[in-house]
């Protein structure tokens, strides 16, 4: 695929007429309506680097796309051995933070997904054709803490300050066909399926890995067989945290649209902070795009388009509780289908919510017979994370399987092998019993490698001997990923927050999160009852203080489970610690803690610090208090084993 609008060796572009070089940067840009505008941005383009590259060899694009972020960065200019990644404001008069943040980031995601970028020197120019000129520190440019500033003028002295003659120059030819792989955060990949993208665009496919389009061709084999034999199908997509089955989801969705809009697709999720978040994400960019095309769109306009691809699955089960036709929807695409409601649950919300008194239904199993009442054909796809139910009266995967068992015997049943591999997804024998006679198993609907930590794809398995204190291969385990994905601890929050902050570069979203049951973590400032706004802690940038990046509003599990950011500071509560040679459960009542003793209860707490420990794409502090001689519900015994724990296994502390 050509990445750039334009391409040449320097030498030759300072020839090429400029009316040449435009009609090719025209002739490859699909939007007319910004035609003059842009038009005259790469005149300016043009002619400054046309005087400003003259004593140079190697080789210039215009418009290099970075796909994961769905942008294109205005130029990049390889010389000798270095690849200079330059973001032009033309007529600005000052270095803006964003338009900092803004090249920064374009180069970060070449240096991390870009395979030719990996091993070489990357170096973000920020140009203000207006700007004073400003020298900035080469080791805050070379480790990305800034960028290189640079008005019209000096372009050059910039460019000569990075380049080393008696370094081995860069191979272009290697670095323009390299592959590019992008693990794209939730958000990221909804944004770009939503404007159209296909998955392959937008996601890495490394050999040996069952990745998503696989994933997406077998789900679309079964729909099509449903559809031509006229039969109800049920698929189980699993997955490591991080793997991607809320994108798998996505895309289905999209597909299915494609492919027939009498199918009537949804994706449907019971997790409100992500509905909230990426239905608020679609709508702030659909608003952006729009105005970049010229066109004029209101925000509410946007809401109902994005509120109408995404839905919250309870308003699914509501609606249908009012009516007993057939839904529209053939296909439908439950997310995180693991923490549906058992009937006991359900039954007491009905009455009490609903003024239902009889329900006598779990949720898996009033939700596919709802989509039974279809006379002829329809498609349930359940995307099941193992080990992540996290609150009382989640059914887990056993839930749906027993329903189908109990119920719904002629339904087709496709599953993952994983399923009967792992107990965290089905635990009763009799049930994988009956699911090995009727069900059929498919190996690509197991996603088996995490990729929100793209530095590290152990990290679940680590995280998974951690909980299970197997200290010998939780210790081998570190010493794999601790350079390329670092973990740390210290019984410092401003030390914490500190590391945080100086290893985020750009936009790269840092936040602390922590255990809705951490509660006495409020005398340290962390009050894990103050709700926060989901879409405003993910999506407001770092000047907002309500955003995660201010590390002063905490998220628990349940605003962060679906969703990732990059950096992320981990507060382990008394809640849930370490006791000699096994954890500890608790809750806090009133004044005091209280032991949990039920098993499923110590399953969700745990659970719960799961899913904290897989929410950071490239890095994490764990902080452990210290103790209180004053507080008696903060006594050494519930952090001191913890960190001593966590250490032996080998985590670093903070100096």
């Amino acid at each position: 695929m050509k990445r750039a609008y334009y391409s040449n060796k320097i030498q030759d572009f300072l020839l090429e007429p400029e009316s040449s070089i435009l009609g090719k940067l025209t002739a490859n840009h699909s939007n007319r309506t910004l035609e003059e505008l842009q038009i005259n941005a790469w005149k300016k383009q043009i002619d400054i680097l046309k005087d400003q590259l003259k004593a140079f060899n190697g080789k210039i694009y215009f418009e290099f796309s970075i796909p994961r972020m769905g942008k294109r960065v205005d130029n990049i200019v390889i010389i000798n051995d270095v690849a200079f990644i330059i973001e032009f404001k033309v007529g600005d008069g000052g270095y803006e933070k964003h338009a900092i943040d803004q090249v920064i980031d374009y180069t970060i995601d070449l240096k991390n997904f870009h395979e030719g970028s990996h091993h070489i020197k990357l170096i973000p120019i920020l140009v203000a054709t207006n700007a004073v000129n400003y020298t900035e520190t080469i080791t805050d440019t070379i480790s990305y803490k800034t960028a290189a500033k640079s008005n019209q003028y000096n372009i050059s002295k910039t460019l000569k300050d990075f380049i080393n003659p008696k370094n081995q120059p860069i191979d272009i030819a290697y670095w323009e066909n390299s592959i590019y792989k992008p693990t794209p955060t939730i958000i990221e990949a909804a944004q770009a399926l939503y404007k159209g993208h296909n998955v392959q665009e937008i996601t890495r496919s490394d050999s040996g890995t069952i990745n998503l389009s696989r994933t997406a061709d077998c789900i679309n084999f079964i729909i099509e067989k449903s559809k031509s034999n006229k039969i109800k199908s049920i698929c189980f997509v699993t997955g490591v945290p991080g793997a991607g089955k809320t994108l798998a989801g996505l895309n289905i969705a999209v597909e299915r649209m494609k492919a027939d809009e009498d199918e009537h697709a949804v994706f449907l999720s019971g997790n409100g902070p992500l509905v909230d978040v990426l239905r608020e994400a679609l709508t702030r960019d659909e608003v952006i795009t729009a105005k970049e095309s010229g066109k004029k769109i209101t925000k509410k306009e946007a809401a109902i388009k994005a509120n109408a691809f995404i839905q919250n699955i309870h308003h699914f089960r509501d609606d249908n509780l009012l009516s007993n036709k057939a839904p529209i929807e053939k296909v439908v695409v439950f997310d995180e289908a693991q923490r549906a409601w058992t009937k006991n649950q359900v039954s007491s919300f009905m009455k009490r919510k609903k003024g239902v008194e009889d329900f006598n239904m779990s949720e898996p199993e009033f939700l596919i017979d709802v989509m039974n009442r279809h006379s002829e054909w329809c498609t349930i796809v359940c995307l099941i994370g193992g080990g992540q139910e996290i609150n009382t009266g989640e059914a887990g995967l056993g839930e749906w399987i027993d329903s189908l068992n109990n119920h719904f015997p002629d339904w087709d049943i496709h599953y993952s092998n994983l399923i009967l591999e792992n107990n965290n997804y089905i635990k009763s024998e009799e049930s994988k019993e009956w699911l090995i006679e009727k069900g059929i198993c498919e190996t690509e609907l197991h996603l088996a490698v995490s990729v929100r930590s793209f530095r590290s794809e152990k990290l679940s398995l680590f995280i998974h001997e951690l909980l299970n204190v197997q200290i010998e291969e939780s210790k081998n385990i570190y010493l794999e990923i601790k350079e390329s994905y670092p973990i740390v601890i210290t019984r410092n929050l401003d030390k914490a927050k500190q590391w945080l902050r100086k290893k985020a570069k750009g936009s790269e979203r840092i936040g602390l999160i922590s255990s809705s049951g951490a509660r006495r973590l409020r005398p340290l400032g962390i009050d894990v009852k103050n709700e926060i706004s989901a879409p405003n802690w993910f999506l407001n940038n770092n000047q907002d203080i309500r955003s995660s990046y201010f590390l002063e509003e905490v998220a628990t599990e349940f605003d962060i489970q679906g969703l990732e950011i990059d950096w992320a500071c981990v507060a382990w509560g008394g809640n849930f610690y370490m006791n000699n040679t096994d954890w500890k459960y608790q809750s806090f009542k009133g004044t005091k803690w209280q032991n949990i003793n039920k098993e499923i209860d110590k399953e969700y707490l745990k659970n719960t610090y799961r899913v904290l420990l897989t929410r950071a794409r490239q890095g994490m502090v764990l902080f452990v208090p210290e103790s209180s001689d004053i507080d008696y519900t903060r006594p050494k015994d519930f952090y001191d084993k913890t960190f001593e724990y966590l250490k032996k296994i080998g985590i670093t502390e903070i100096e």
